[in-house]
Order: structure tokens, then sequence, then C-alpha cells
């Protein structure tokens, strides 16, 4: 169809938002049939808590990443029936968002993503529930300092999301603490941020545990297309180590800028679809490599929209 070589790139928690995939399925019977689908094996109304809130609800780690793979999935079902003939060559995810690139890569079917990531979410948020941690956001600093930081106020480096922009996880004390020495160690700004854990932190160990266990009886086949390891920063192509990696990413830093600079440098990819409500991606790819095409789709006018571009180039 073109010259692009084209990455799937999926969101991660915390980019839900009430209404997300609602025009969807009106427009369209795919849609309207894969949500059902979702609340038939959720066995919970998981799409009018996506389409009519209460953003309390939608916001709970059993209910958002739920919603995100399932958001992620549809949108990218509707780009394939838009465009039957576009292809992908590559597929990574933010954290949560690495299990739907799984999906869309073939290394499970939809079912069986959608069951995985619903467990993934009790696993966090009972973790979450027996732990008190939090998570902070340190803005404008090299990777060696905020490393420096996290072990002096012992936390764990969380995300490397892009250039200047680090979280850091662990027990809300030293994470407040953290807050505090940043200044010592000449970083700009540390900000605590609004969430119910200490995610891709060592407090996150029982749910890694758990989901270890599910995942050694789960079918795993060899994806179509490489999808990139938040924990690696480079494909995870065999059954044994996607199933390594995808625990390992529960208390692993999500090394978000090394996967996108695989993604271009590597994979040679030219441009990105990014699936999932809101842009949040997209500012972190432009953080990361300047000038970068990303398309990025989360409701039927940007779909309009990306459609008419991919279709142009």
């Amino acid at each position: 169809m073109s010259h692009h070589r084209t990455a799937l790139l999926f969101s991660g928690q915390g980019s839900q938002v009430v209404g997300m995939g609602q025009d969807f399925a009106h427009h369209s019977l795919r849609a309207a049939a894969l949500f059902k689908q979702a609340d038939h094996i959720l066995q919970t109304s998981l799409s009018q808590i996506m389409f009519e809130g209460p953003v309390e609800q939608l916001t709970q780690t059993v209910i958002a990443q739920p919603a995100l793979y399932v958001h992620g999935l549809i949108t990218l079902a509707l780009l394939q029936e838009a465009l039957p003939q576009l292809e992908f060559h590559a597929a990574a995810g933010l954290s949560l968002g690495e299990f739907t690139a799984h999906t869309a890569a073939g290394t499970f079917d939809f079912a069986t993503g959608l069951k995985l990531v619903e467990q993934r979410a009790q696993f966090m948020q009972e973790a979450c529930e027996e732990t008190e941690g939090s998570m902070a956001a340190i803005i404008g600093a090299e990777e060696e300092v905020v490393r420096r930081l996290a072990h002096v106020a012992d936390v764990d480096v969380a995300n490397l999301n892009a250039p200047g922009q680090i979280v850091i996880s662990g027990a809300k004390k030293n994470i407040l603490n953290a807050t505090i020495l940043a200044k010592e160690h000449g970083i700009r700004k540390a900000i605590e941020l609004t969430v119910s854990g200490a995610f891709h932190s060592r407090l996150m160990n029982p749910a890694r545990e758990k989901l270890e266990i599910v995942l050694a009886t789960t079918a795993i086949a060899t994806p179509r297309i490489p999808v990139i390891s938040n924990v690696q920063a480079k494909p995870a192509i065999s059954p044994d180590l996607i199933r390594t990696t995808l625990a390992d990413q529960v208390t692993g830093s999500v090394r978000w800028r090394e996967s996108i600079e695989y993604l271009l440098d590597e994979c040679h990819c030219t441009r990105f679809i990014e699936c999932g409500p809101g842009k949040v991606i997209a500012g972190l790819v432009n953080r990361i490599r300047k000038d970068v095409e990303v398309i990025s789709i989360s409701d039927l006018e940007s779909l309009q929209a990306g459609v008419e571009r991919l279709s142009a180039s």
C-alpha cells in the first residue's frame, strides 16, 4: 500500500476517559459485537462503565485495564475494516498496552488476552490494597540522577517514558521523601502522582508471582510481528520469553524511550499509529524523536482523519 513501515502503539493505564468507545459501538456492528463479547467474558457491564462512567469506577485498576485493552483492539479492528490492505510491521504498548499489542500480533486471541488482563488488574489491585505505595513523576532530570535519587530514597524506577520524564515508585513515605530530596539532587520538579499504588516496583511482587502462575498455563503463540517488551526494550519472540517478560513487567521498569528508539532504529518504522484515548503516546514519541509521524486514533472523528491520512500516503 505504501513504502511506510508502520508500528502499532497501545495506551497504558491513566489514559482511560468516560465515553471511550461509545461512538464506535453506535457506528459499527463489529465494535458492538466486541463490546458485547467483552462484557460476557468479564461477566460485568464493562462497556456501560466505559460509555457512562462514573469516572471513579472507570479509574479503578480492575476496570481501567480491561477497558483500555478492549478499546485499543476495537480501534484497530475498525481501522482494519476501513483499510484492509494496511500492513503493520511491529507493535508495542505502554505497560498494560503490551498485552493489547500481543493480541494485535496474534500471540493470543481477544478472549485469552482479556482474561489475562482481568487477572493482572485484579492481582495488581490486591497488591495495592495490601501495601501503601505511591509514584512520583521526575521532570527534567537525567536517568543517572534519578537512579541515584531512587537508590537513596529506597524506591524503584518505574517508567523511563521520554527524555526528562521518568517515574519512580515505592512505599508512600519513601516517595514523599524522594520528592523532598529531589532538590538536593538538582532535580527541577518531582510531583507525587494520583495513583492507587506503587506500580512497576517491588511492592507489586505478589501480583507478579500470581500472574506468572497464570501465564504458565496460558496458550501463547509466536507473534506475527515483533512486539517490543517493556522490560527488555526489544522484541520478545519465543512463547517462554513472552511469559517471562509479561510477568516481569509488573515489577520491572517500563523502558518506553528505548522501546520507541528500537522501533525507529532497528525495526526501521517510519510511522506510528496510536490506538487509545487521548494522545499520551504521541506526546511521548515526539519527545523521544522529533518529527516522527504519529497518527492517534481514539474515536470516530480521529478514525476518519487517520484513514484519510493513511490512504493518502
